[in-house]
């Protein structure tokens, strides 16, 4: 095992988590021993004035280990709990943490899949990989790159999760390590660290390169052509998107750095759709009224023809209106 310095740790955890994760944190972090030859990455999806600061408070209550938000270029100190800041990406590189804007990943930022991807890339077999409660599916392509990367997967147990969700998209796509309940989840750490030795391994091409797209805010069309195009373009810029991972979801990303998993991209694609059909839908309804104003006027100046042909198009306006309508209230569903 290759350490940078002496003071880095053996292994890192990376946590995600998201609805309900804070109560799972405080009973996580509770656990943790001062000992532990580990240092610990947590993404919590929070809105984007999400108040860290009070979060990072909230846990070091319960943690005897030094907790604080992250901060860009700092090293990475063993003992110590890193927060991603809120409506910030944190990924890891050769003992150092990276925060900073960039693209939203599965319309989240931060996001679980950049953290755990970049702790693949840097450190492969030294990796632990943690799902704690959430909704959704943010964290299953990030803990299949810590597979192929040699690292070891860990899943709160579904059964008791607050929301299922997280934990159970990773099941349903990768071979897990281990699927242990919250309260033996500290014990569970504490022995694979003090026992396992970890083997550097070679970390798969794929999960390099776009690792090394994520720490730009944005990229060349070039970094991306690499992968398959696909024939759905990016939902939020419109360029197109690139299958960065096959299976275990599928991935995609678009050159500017938005980037999905099929059912984020499902969700996504799906809200666009709907603000557009709203959009349609006033401006339907703007044509609509001018044509009866139209109408009106031309019948006040005794233009009756006019009037009349301004008229029936209003009225066939009315019943392109109700047909949007009904596709926009049945359409715009995602299950």
């Amino acid at each position: 095992m290759d350490k940078s310095t002496t003071d880095e740790p053996k292994f890192m955890v990376v946590i995600g988590t998201s609805a309900g994760g804070i109560r799972a944190l405080e009973e996580l972090v509770l656990q943790l021993p001062v000992e532990i030859d580990a240092a610990f990455f947590v993404v919590l999806h929070l809105s984007r004035k999400g108040v860290g600061e009070v979060i990072f408070q909230r846990l070091q209550q319960y943690s005897t280990l030094p907790c604080r938000i992250a901060m860009n270029g700092e090293s990475i100190e063993r003992g110590n709990i890193y927060l991603a800041p809120p409506d910030e990406h944190m990924l890891l590189s050769q003992g150092k943490i990276i925060t900073g804007k960039g693209a939203p990943e599965n319309r989240w930022r931060p996001s679980i899949n950049n953290l755990f991807r970049s702790a693949a890339a840097s450190y492969n077999s030294r990796v632990i990989g943690i799902i704690l409660t959430g909704l959704l599916d943010d964290g299953t392509a990030g803990m299949n790159a810590i597979k192929r990367a040699g690292g070891l997967a860990i899943v709160q147990n579904p059964a008791e999760a607050d929301h299922p969700d997280m934990p159970t998209s990773v099941l349903e796509n990768i071979e897990v390590d281990y699927v242990e309940s919250l309260a033996k989840m500290g014990t569970l750490l504490k022995e694979i660290v003090d026992k396992t030795e970890p083997v550097e391994v070679e970390v798969p091409y794929d999960i390099l390169l776009e690792t090394q797209i994520d720490q730009r805010v944005s990229t060349r069309i070039d970094d991306v052509a690499q992968f398959e195009k696909i024939d759905i373009n990016c939902p939020d810029c419109g360029g197109g998107l690139y299958m960065t991972q096959k299976e275990n979801p599928p991935h995609y990303r678009c050159h500017v750095g938005h980037s999905y998993t099929d059912r984020e991209l499902l969700i996504r694609v799906s809200e666009v759709m709907e603000n557009t059909f709203w959009t349609s839908l006033r401006m339907m309804e703007e044509r609509r009224s001018l044509l009866m104003k139209l109408s009106n006027k031309d019948r006040e100046r005794g233009y009756d023809s006019s009037a009349k042909r301004h008229f029936e198009m209003a009225r066939d306006m009315e019943v392109h209106i109700e047909n949007l309508k009904k596709i926009l209230f049945t359409a715009s569903q995602v299950d």
